[in-house]
């Protein structure tokens, strides 16, 4: 089983990606948008490996928790690989997120492939089960953005590991003082807001 591969991104397709290992082997990961990646780059890139009678693939992932949410999606009735990229692919894994634990069908309904039963069984399957995930869909190189700091992502981290959901911390991190620049400071300023 496969956890990542490091290597130099060699080609990128609208449907995967191809990733030369520091071992000379070239790897094709299916990848919900491989334009995420950069050809040409070294990277760290997750992977999953799906065995099925006929077929061996893998599938590339940005991070721990798009991968992570890969594999719950797999868990749903009738949402095979091709059904959970198409989900990953619009990179707003928190609106999926909250979907879920608001029994939001409609929204669910618009990814491709996944109907009204679909879509319940989705919210069936997975709530209360996507909390200790963390949004998911950015670049690697600006996975955090201009707002937010390794700090203050480390922070989050360690909220949703005290049992605060990722939507209450998600709320929280838009108010944060931003005066605070250490994980400490972000964590103390955003457990006064969350206590209150």
């Amino acid at each position: 089983m496969y956890e990542y591969i490091n290597g130099l991104i060699t080609n990128i397709t609208p449907s995967y990606i191809v990733i030369a290992s520091r071992s000379g082997v070239g790897y094709r990961l299916y990848s919900a948008n491989p334009y995420r990646f950069e050809e040409n780059v070294e990277s760290h890139v997750y992977v999953q490996q799906i065995v099925r009678e006929n077929d061996i693939s893998l599938y590339g992932f940005i991070d721990a928790d798009e991968k992570a949410l890969f594999n719950k999606l797999l868990n749903v009735s009738g949402i095979g690989p091709k059904s959970a990229l198409a989900i990953l692919a619009n990179g707003d894994a928190a609106g999926l997120i909250d979907a879920v634990s608001e029994d939001n069908v409609s929204y669910l309904m618009q990814f491709p492939g996944v109907g009204k039963k679909t879509a319940q069984q989705i919210v069936l399957d997975l709530k209360g089960k996507l909390d200790d995930l963390v949004d998911t869909g950015a670049t690697p190189q600006t996975k955090r953005d201009s707002n937010h700091s390794q700090e203050l992502e480390d922070a989050l981290e360690a909220l949703i590991a005290l049992g605060y959901t990722v939507k209450d911390v998600r709320a929280v991190s838009k108010q944060i003082n931003r005066e605070h620049n250490t994980t400490d400071g972000y964590i103390r300023s955003a457990l006064k807001l969350l206590v209150k």
